[in-house]
């Protein structure tokens, strides 16, 4: 899906806008007016210590959160309280910290339940196998075997998904999320665990992604990932935009440096 395109300053397509979110969990405020854009095609990191916020950012652009004030956009519509699968279905998909596979199916099954939520077939052409069920049913494999392909995972795709190492699991789950086809992806911490090979499988992956038309935010711990990959990285603190910038701009803005380091 298209969408029309809102322009930054700098005349550059922002795909996604997050627009003074504050979310106030009881009486503790986890997100206070925080605002960026995100332009298409890009590689956005959100970055910051643990408590900043990176999460419950990502839940409210997703849909798994209301905020408690502000706006999300994409392109020029309002996204703001829409549920997940309706983001879903306009092109915005993400993974999680924690990689949640359907066990007991194979890893082509995994990606193929990603795309049966754009399945057109009803209740009685799936029961009776009607010749437009058994059609698409043909094409959603061919695409969850393209997206096995294309992120390197074709050679396990009879592998059920329990059997998978850790980080192949990981893949898979984006393999699962990029089959919807999405306008933008937001990962969180798919680095999480990932040792220093597979970090850099990651990385070019991350980069493929991009490559491919896909926009990406990504919410990361691995700085060297990060400083790889994005090509601009917001920093949060204490639920607050604490900086934003290119990746050069970030290692060298001092407040970062504080808020990770400590002023000594």
């Amino acid at each position: 899906m298209n969408l029309p395109q809102a322009k930054s300053e700098k005349g550059a397509a922002a795909v996604l806008r997050i627009k003074n979110i504050t979310k106030i969990f009881g009486g503790l405020t986890a997100l206070e007016d925080v605002s960026f854009e995100v332009k298409d095609g890009s590689i956005t990191g959100v970055i910051g210590p643990n408590g900043a916020g990176k999460t419950t950012l990502f839940n409210i652009v997703t849909g798994l959160y209301s905020q408690t004030s502000g706006d999300v956009y994409l392109g020029d519509k309002n996204i703001s309280f829409f549920a997940p699968e309706t983001l879903a279905g306009m092109g915005i998909v993400r993974t999680f910290q924690n990689v949640e596979l359907f066990s007991e199916m194979t890893v082509l099954e995994n990606v193929m339940v990603g795309l049966h939520t754009k399945s057109k077939s009803g209740i009685i052409s799936c029961a009776f196998k009607l010749p437009s069920q058994i059609k698409e049913e043909k094409y959603i494999k061919e695409k969850a075997m393209h997206w096995l392909e294309f992120t390197g995972l074709a050679d396990h795709a009879d592998i059920e998904a329990a059997n998978l190492p850790f980080g192949k699991g990981r893949i898979l789950e984006i393999s699962r999320a990029l089959a919807v086809e999405p306008q933008v992806i937001l990962m969180d911490e798919p680095a999480a665990g990932l040792n220093s090979l597979e970090t850099s499988q990651l990385a070019m992956l991350i980069k493929r992604i991009r490559q491919s038309g896909i926009t990406i935010v990504l919410v990361e711990h691995d700085m060297e990932l990060v400083m790889n990959v994005c090509d601009s990285i917001v920093v949060l603190n204490l639920g607050k935009k604490l900086a934003e910038g290119t990746p050069r701009e970030i290692q060298e803005n001092q407040e970062v440096i504080a808020a990770y380091l400590g002023e000594g």
